[in-house]
């Protein structure tokens, strides 16, 4: 059990007890919007690493599967009169489904190949949900019913502070069990050398679209969360800023670190936040303290500090 916990579970009883400890510092009600918004981002940032981090594999368009899980929560809804809660899942399963689709032939793509070939579906999503104003509501977007479970209609901040907490932990879980899974190992052989990996056997491209999938899920997932906590979406949430946003909270929190994918939304969210005080100065402060994060944390925040106290130890 001991092992287990050290080697497994202990990130995840770490968010834990951080989602439950954090709102006794809360000032105000406003900080549970707050952090739900970053528990949300967590949530797509932990999916996208699985992907960028531990396989290797670039994407620009991420933001497309989390429009297609906004949209889910709304079309489904509006247009079928299914229920708020089944659509989280009928969207996570059709951005699996279109990832599958979509992943076979773009992942026999490498390097800066792939990660153009993934912008021109994420810009292709978005333009579909800007078009097809008939179901999308076009550039204005739609309203979003509330999420409703068991005649309960969820309401505040702070019902969807805990719901995305406690989503992200299971999110943790599942995505540290897979990296610790044969799956997991085999991934991280596919990102130091794909060719090493063709040679012991490992099925390159069945693992390559498989965590494509998964990561696709997870941002659908998020994408739905993030309708419902705001309201209202429109074709915005899958456009290619959404995207790099998604990519710059991988890189800055630390690629291949799980807990990094929570400080790298952390940070992406709560800073500019910080920064409105600043006013006209807020966009330039935020670029210059992400030039610093990069230059003295290249490898991310978290590995970066990690090394550190392991190099102070020797």
């Amino acid at each position: 059990m001991r092992t287990l916990l050290e080697t497994r579970l202990l990130p995840a009883i770490v968010v834990a007890v951080i989602v439950v400890i954090l709102p006794y510092f809360f000032p105000s009600a406003y900080y549970f919007r707050v952090g739900a918004l970053v528990f949300i981002f967590a949530l797509a940032v932990v999916g996208l690493n699985l992907l960028m981090g531990f396989a290797g594999q670039v994407s620009l368009g991420h933001a497309g599967f989390l429009g297609i899980g906004a949209y889910s929560v709304v079309i489904g809804p509006v247009y079928f009169g299914l229920p708020s809660w089944l659509c989280v899942f009928v969207g996570a399963t059709v951005s699996g489904a279109v990832a599958f689709l979509v992943g076979r032939p773009i992942l026999r793509l490498k390097g800066h190949y792939l990660a153009v070939a993934t912008l021109g579906f994420g810009l292709l999503v978005a333009i579909v949900l800007t078009n097809e104003a008939g179901w999308t509501g076009g550039p204005d977007g739609m309203s979003v019913p509330r999420l409703a479970l068991f005649n309960w209609q969820v309401r505040g901040s702070d019902s969807w502070y805990w719901i995305a907490g406690a989503t992200l932990v299971g999110g943790f879980v599942l995505a540290l069990n897979l990296m610790e899974s044969p799956t997991g190992r085999a991934l991280q052989a596919i990102h130091d050398s794909e060719i090493a990996a063709l040679v012991l056997g490992i099925d390159v491209a069945r693992k390559k679209l498989t965590i494509f999938v998964i990561s696709a899920m997870y941002a659908s997932v998020a994408g739905s969360y993030l309708a419902l906590f705001n309201g209202h979406v429109t074709p915005d949430i899958a456009g290619f800023l959404r995207s790099i946003e998604l990519v710059a909270m991988v890189v800055l929190g630390g690629m291949g670190s799980i807990v990094g994918s929570l400080v790298g939304a952390a940070v992406l969210v709560v800073l500019p936040q910080a920064l409105t005080i600043f006013h006209e100065y807020e966009q330039a402060l935020l670029g210059f303290i992400l030039m610093v994060f990069m230059i003295f944390l290249r490898r991310g925040i978290v590995p970066s500090v990690a090394a550190t106290f392991a190099g102070r130890r020797k």
